[in-house]
């Protein structure tokens, strides 16, 4: 059954014309709006540049068609602009949005981010959703006026927020924050303060645009992680046959092509799949929308639940798709054992810097030898966290006897 899609900007839509502002104030582009100029200067980041060798879940090196935090993000960006059109949303901030969610994530992708938080156990841990609001409001220096790229507030709240409130209203810290409190780089921006930062509101929801950043993520993951899986035969077509969505693509797929070969079912499979995805968040985010009725922006922060999301229905089939990827492929042996190995680069290489800041480069040498005693390890961590995974490797071969081959 075909979705109807909207095409004129909705009420509820965040609109560059009013937006919030950025932190330092700049002349307005006489040839782009706000959400605009944020798309684009993600994409001359530094930290943008550096996602085409960093690892999504296979390493960098290991085949050309794996993905990797470059090419998810791209996919990421055009599934966003995809719900984002078809809501009547602003694409360009759903694409900004979508761009910058991975920054922060450091080399080894989650296997980087443990071992990092392990090194920062006693420094507040480290967090990559955290890490990105890091890079663009204090580690990209490109401009002569300030730090960061001076992104937009609504950029800014949707990279903070896109998965939902971080607090109460009187800032207590709510989900798997509650534990450990609101990571390092998020605090300042915790409401009314006195560090002359944005108050990004961390107790409301986020944009509607935001949450379909947010959702676009879960939609490239389940895609394609099976495409990888299957690439590189951490399991076959036939197990796939037992998830029910999956299942149901699979017979529509050789019922129509009874002689399709395999990469090309493998292909229909993933087309198939997004497609269903994006349909089943179009109708059931308008379905709510329809109850809500909100007439701005601001009616969908303070709305007491996501309007976008999956049907109840679509969520058990991506819990069922995650279910059966996380002990075939993100606990496989073999993936465990590589990511093993790269935990205890990203270990050695902290553990190092930490005893000697002069075996890095100068610049950050001098940056983490002027901080204070409490600040040097977090940007040390700063520094780990750019790295690409080749890079990783090629600092801990320099530094040790033995470096291993992440194969």
């Amino acid at each position: 059954m075909a979705v109807e899609v909207a095409v004129a900007r909705a009420p509820y839509a965040s609109a560059p014309g009013r937006s919030r502002g950025r932190l330092h104030p700049e002349p307005v582009s006489p040839t782009r709006n706000a959400f605009r100029r944020d798309c684009d200067r993600i994409i001359h980041a530094t930290a943008f540049r550096r996602l085409a060798y960093k690892t999504q879940v296979f390493v960098f090196h290991e085949g050309d068609h794996f993905r990797t935090r470059l090419t998810h993000t791209l996919e990421v960006a055009q599934i966003a602009r995809s719900l984002a059109r078809a809501l009547g949303l602003d694409e360009d901030l759903a694409e900004a949005l979508a761009l910058a969610h991975d920054l922060g994530h450091p080399p080894f992708g989650h296997a980087g981010e443990r071992a990092l938080d392990r090194c920062l156990a006693a420094w507040g841990g480290f967090d990559h959703n955290a890490q990105t609001l890091r890079v663009v409001t204090a580690l990209e220096r490109r401009y002569p006026a300030f730090d960061g790229l001076n992104l937009s507030w609504e950029t800014l709240e949707g990279l903070v927020k896109h998965n939902g409130p971080l607090t109460l209203r009187d800032g207590s810290p709510i989900g798997h924050y509650r534990e450990r409190g609101l990571p390092y780089a998020i605090r300042p921006y915790g409401g009314a303060n006195d560090s002359g930062l944005q108050d990004l509101e961390l107790w409301s929801f986020a944009s509607a645009e935001a949450q379909v950043a947010a959702i676009a993520d879960d939609i490239a993951y389940d895609a394609h992680d099976i495409d990888d899986g299957l690439r590189a035969g951490l399991f076959a077509l036939e197990e796939l046959a037992g998830v029910p969505l999956i299942s149901s693509i699979l017979k529509d797929t050789y019922r129509e092509n009874p002689q399709l070969e395999a990469n090309r079912v493998v292909h229909e499979l993933g087309r198939r799949l997004i497609t269903q995805m994006i349909e089943n968040v179009i109708a059931e985010t308008t379905g709510r929308l329809q109850t809500l009725a909100p007439r701005s922006a601001d009616d969908v922060r303070h709305a007491d639940r996501q309007v976008v999301g999956f049907s109840a229905e679509m969520e058990a089939a991506d819990r069922a798709i995650k279910g059966f990827l996380y002990p075939r492929m993100y606990r496989h042996p073999r993936i465990m054992r590589i990511m093993g190995d790269a935990e205890r680069v990203v270990c050695a290489l902290f553990a190092r810097y930490s005893e000697k800041p002069a075996d890095m480069p100068a610049e950050w040498a001098q940056t983490v030898e002027a901080g204070d005693e409490a600040d040097r390890p977090r940007r040390t961590a700063d520094f780990i966290a750019g790295m690409t995974d080749r890079y990783a490797l090629i600092e801990h071969g320099r530094l040790f006897d033995s470096t291993p081959e992440l194969r």
